[in-house]
């Protein structure tokens, strides 16, 4: 039975603002560091000796060409020598490859093992300022395994945007399609909240809200918008929030679910931007009271869905 058939669903873990992460290692080294990925971004993981690569010449040195899976063409990324690990021909053969689904686009990332599944709360995981010195950095956050040994959650929007830059982002950030929106005078007026630990995420967004001419703020993660918003005078005229879902110290889920449960804030239109698009999660997002549900590759349109939004709150 494979790892990824013991994971729980999304709304169990949403409500509890918990996460399962898929633990593996990339290289055979004894002191070969863990890595971790969300495990509703990953589909399965499979043998590389079994699947034939196909050779892009001329592509970006981190793609390196695709495999056939069950007749669907995935380009395959080595991971390995994105953290500048080089893999030796037997430990390439030895390898595995992790299927993962960004934003409905499906890669495989070169691994070496795959260790286990391990539940988290988001509290758990820890985003230290040494991970945030510059814009170059790789690591998200971290958190402790049971042995105590450290565990690195990476920041894959960084490495898709670099190398498959479609499977995150529109590039045409131009405010051209908010020519025909009127905008809402308390989001002229107002300073849109964002939550988004991603550094990658967070310029492209703030690109988007500068080429606008729109106010905004941005949060490392959802407790730091949290508690902002709790010291506000009158949070009751924020114009949006807009919140990842994956986030360390507080999920986007519990930002839905604190934000919705006070009187003060349960009226403030929150929409969700994320990578983690499928069913399960647009559908928990829209439970918990989120207005609003966009992918990280249409994030260009956030603005007219914001207006959107709070044109149908005022109606109300």
């Amino acid at each position: 039975m494979s790892l990824l058939e013991h994971v729980d669903s999304a709304t169990n873990l949403a409500k509890n603002n918990e996460l399962q992460l898929l633990v593996f290692k990339v290289s055979e080294a004894a002191d070969s560091p863990y890595y971790a990925i969300n495990v509703f971004k990953t589909r399965e993981v499979i043998e590389s000796s079994r699947h034939h690569l196909t050779l892009l010449p001329g592509n970006h040195p981190l793609l390196e060409g695709t495999i056939i899976l069950r007749n669907m063409q995935l380009p395959l990324l080595n991971l390995p020598l994105w953290l500048n690990i080089e893999l030796s021909e037997q430990e390439i053969k030895k390898s595995n490859i992790l299927v993962c689904d960004f934003n409905g686009i499906i890669i495989g990332l070169r691994i070496m093992l795959a260790h286990r599944v391990v539940k988290k709360n988001w509290s758990q995981m820890h985003a230290p300022d040494s991970y945030r010195v510059n814009n170059d950095g790789i690591v998200m956050n971290d958190t402790r395994l049971e042995d105590g040994s450290l565990c690195l959650i990476l920041d894959y929007e960084k490495l898709l945007s670099e190398v498959i830059p479609q499977a995150m982002v529109n590039t045409d950030l131009s405010p051209s399609n908010l020519e025909n929106i009127e905008i809402p005078t308390k989001l002229k007026n107002g300073t849109v909240l964002i939550a988004e630990d991603s550094k990658t995420a967070q310029n492209h967004l703030r690109k988007i809200f500068e080429n606008s001419n729109i106010k905004y703020k941005i949060f490392d993660n959802g407790k730091l918008l949290v508690d902002y918003i709790a010291g506000m005078n009158l949070p009751e005229n924020i114009p949006a929030v807009i919140t990842d879902i994956e986030m360390p110290e507080m999920s986007g889920f519990t930002v839905i679910q604190e934000l919705k449960k006070h009187p003060s804030t349960k009226n403030v239109p929150i929409i969700v931007n994320s990578s983690m698009t499928g069913d399960n999660n647009k559908r928990e997002a829209e439970v918990l009271g989120a207005d609003g549900f966009i992918d990280k590759t249409k994030s260009h349109d956030i603005i007219p869905l914001i207006a959107s939004v709070i044109a149908n709150h005022q109606t109300k």
